[in-house]
């Protein structure tokens, strides 16, 4: 089959894209509000973005109506968040942020998550994740407009938090982190000592 994305409702596009791009790690974001209220939520368009200045981006999309979601206005509010990693033991807590609540509601308190203070920004972070990067806001790109489109979200990872039995050498033991990443529809995929193996480049 052959598809011609100007011909297609965004929504289908969509289905197409996220079930070719798998899997996709999930960026579970904390962010406060202008006014305080700290907000978590979950997205799967999200990947490295630079090593220097060591940098993440992820794509929040607007709702169906066009409006910006609650992450977006914080950050460029505050020009701060807090990316923490997905893993098995929190993946069923990070499920119950995904209802569009209102901006007053605090996404820790609906998911039972426990909000703990960061070292360099005033974003809480999640205290059960085993890794957690703090972010200044560098730059945000705005891609479409209206219902569908989105805004990719630059950020400096200003500070790391690791747990310590997942560091050798700087590398992240990725078998017993047990991450979670994102399929299409309501799919998800686990990734352990299993799944993972290793291939040399050549050089």
């Amino acid at each position: 089959m052959q598809f011609d994305p100007a011909t297609l409702p965004w929504q289908d596009g969509y289905k197409l894209l996220t079930g070719s791009i798998v899997p996709r790690p999930i960026a579970f974001v904390s962010t406060v509000s202008k006014s305080g209220v700290a907000n978590l939520a979950a997205f799967s368009f999200f990947t490295a973005a630079s090593a220097n200045p060591l940098a993440v981006m992820f794509t929040p999309m607007r709702r169906r109506d066009g409006s910006r979601k609650d992450t977006y206005q914080n950050i460029v509010a505050t020009g701060e968040f807090v990316v923490n990693v997905v893993t098995d033991d929190i993946v069923l807590p990070m499920n119950e942020t995904a209802p569009e609540y209102p901006p007053e509601v605090d996404e820790f308190l609906c998911s039972g998550l426990t909000a703990i203070a960061s070292e360099r920004v005033a974003v809480p972070r999640v205290a059960e994740s085993p890794i957690s990067m703090e972010c200044k806001l560098l730059q945000t790109v705005d891609v479409g407009e209206g219902p569908g489109s989105a805004s990719v979200v630059i950020g400096q990872v200003i500070y790391l938090h690791v747990r310590d039995d997942l560091v050798q050498d700087f590398k992240i033991e990725t078998a017993d982190l047990h991450p979670v990443a994102r399929l299409a529809g309501h799919m998800y995929t686990r990734v352990n000592s299993t799944t993972v193996f290793e291939l040399i480049r050549k050089t």
